[in-house]
Parts: structure tokens; C-alpha cells; sequence
């Protein structure tokens, strides 16, 4: 089964690091406020997010202040929030979970089942959501993972009531850094049932890149054995490192570089301010 452009409706992203407070500094120094969210169950990590109003958000992770450190070490992202090195996974929301696993499945893709988790806001509210892992890999790394809300999702993504950052649209692409494109494009095109790809080469980014249908998914394969893509995969595995915004008012923002990616054109913020690699496209580019 070939899913649609509404059965890819991204959840969130995630930038993880060691400190909450200069993951949310380092987004408002290139115009993204962020709001906090609050500590997660495990007792291990605190969250902040960026919301957008198409529904997804931007989620900043970081370890609790009086988080044990052998709890921080074991958690599923623990490389991440050690190295405090930004893009760390993502999620895909769907109305059903169980649902989606038995379709992934049936399509001969390792898939977990579905687990209960939640975290409450800093004014009380309790939210409470499942979750499942497509792979073998590091959860939301190299697939994204699978989430569905049993509290209203608004509560989770618009913790004022409302998105907070409405120059932009929504998470519009996840770049993901792959060792073999042709093996990582295969395994898109099982799991989903995804049409062939299409592919380009950006010198300027160091990579051999691939969309695959409808999947807002840019596939990247580094183009040399020492550029910064092969050091980071050597570092953190396949996954994301970078991820791209939907800007409804691209001109009021400073893109520190620009390129164009499969017709569309990508602008970047300035990364040693961010500290990793966000950009953003025209909305009506993205669309």
C-alpha cells in the first residue's frame, strides 16, 4: 500500500542536549521562542518546544538537573543528550497505533508494540500518549517513531493555548544522514510502500541526497570519507542531522547560507549560533 501525503503527518522533531535553558537560547538567538514544557515520567529528561500551526512542533530535550547520571546514560537517546549536538529523531502521529504496527508487519518491517507513556505540564495539566518503534534502530532515528495521544493533542503542542511561532508553518522535511542511499531508499520503500526516488547532488552540503514520494524525508549520503556528514554518522549512526521549517514569512528571517534542493530553495540559519542544522523553505515551495 502506497500511503498518501496525510498519512505522513509529522509529530515533532527532536534537538537534544545537555541544558534545557541554552537549548532554548540558542533557538531564540536565530528567532525561534520556545516554550517549556516540562519534566517527562522517566524522571530523566525536561522538554521545551517551538509549536507551529500546522500542528507539529520542535521539541528541545535535555537531561533533568537532579537527573541520576547512570538513569541519563541508559536512556534511549543518551549519546544525544551527552554530546548535546542537536538533531536526535522524530515522530509520526497516526490515529491508530496498533493499526500501524500491523501494517508495518505485514510489510515485513520490524515494529514494537505499543507503549504507554506521558509527562505533566509545569501548570499540572497531565498528558498521556503511546508510542511505538519502527526498526531496529535507535528510536526515531533512522524511521521515525509512532504516537498517538489519549489526552487531547493541543494540550501537548500548544501548552498556551495557541502555536508560538506563527512565521512558520509547520516541520516541513527531516534530513537524514544514511551510509548507502540505495539501501536507505529501499528500506523507505518497504515500510511505506513508496514510488522510486528522485535524486541530486549538494556539494555545498556535503551529500548525495534522495526524496522518496510523498515521505518528507531527505536522505543524505555524505559525498566524501572526511566531511562533517561521514563524522557524524561515524559518531551517532543513521539519523537526523538537520531538519527543514515550512516559513510562511521567509523574508524576515537571515538565512547565513542558501541552497536548492529538488526545485526548491533551502535557506539555513546561521549554525554556530544554533549550535546544529535547522533551515526553511517557502510555504508555498513546501506545499
Amino acid at each position: 500500500m502506497c500511503l498518501s501525503s496525510a498519512d505522513f503527518q509529522i509529530d515533532h522533531v527532536t534537538v537534544a542536549g545537555r541544558d534545557i535553558r541554552t537549548l532554548q537560547a540558542n533557538l531564540a538567538a536565530v528567532g525561534l521562542p520556545s516554550v517549556y514544557g516540562g519534566a517527562h515520567h522517566d524522571q530523566v529528561t525536561e522538554m521545551a518546544l517551538a509549536s507551529f500551526p500546522g500542528g507539529s512542533y520542535l521539541e528541545a530535550i535535555a537531561p533533568q538537573p537532579q537527573a541520576d547520571p547512570q538513569l541519563v546514560a541508559r536512556h534511549v537517546w543518551a549519546r544525544f543528550l551527552e554530546a548535546g549536538d542537536g538533531p536526535c529523531a522524530w515522530a509520526l502521529r497516526v490515529k491508530d497505533v496498533p493499526a500501524e504496527v500491523e501494517r508495518l508487519k505485514s510489510a515485513g518491517v520490524a515494529v514494537s508494540a505499543a507503549v504507554r507513556a506521558g509527562r505533566r505540564r509545569p501548570d499540572g495539566v497531565q498528558l498521556e500518549w503511546e508510542t511505538a518503534d519502527i526498526g531496529a534502530d535507535i528510536r526515531g532515528t533512522f524511521f521515525p517513531f509512532l504516537i498517538h495521544d489519549f489526552t487531547a493533542r493541543d494540550l501537548r503542542a500548544f501548552p498556551h493555548g495557541k502555536p508560538g511561532n506563527p512565521d512558520f508553518s509547520r516541520v516541513a522535511r527531516i534530513v537524514i544522514a544514511v551510509r548507502n542511499l540505495d539501501s536507505a531508499v529501499a528500506r523507505y520503500r518497504q515500510a511505506f510502500g513508496l514510488p522510486a526516488a528522485v535524486e541530486q547532488v549538494d556539494e555545498s552540503f556535503g551529500a548525495h541526497l534522495a526524496v522518496v514520494g510523498l515521505a518528507p524525508v531527505v536522505l543524505a549520503q555524505p559525498l566524501t570519507a572526511d566531511s562533517w556528514l561521514r563524522a557524524r554518522l561515524n559518531r551517532f549512526g543513521e539519523g537526523p542531522c538537520a531538519f527543514i521549517l515550512g516559513a510562511n514569512r521567509p523574508e524576515r528571517y537571515h538565512a547565513e547560507s542558501k541552497t536548492r534542493w529538488f526545485g526548491n530553495e533551502i535557506s539555513w540559519f546561521d549554525t554556530n549560533r544554533l549550535g546544529w542544522r535547522l533551515g526553511f523553505e517557502s510555504v508555498d515551495q513546501g506545499s
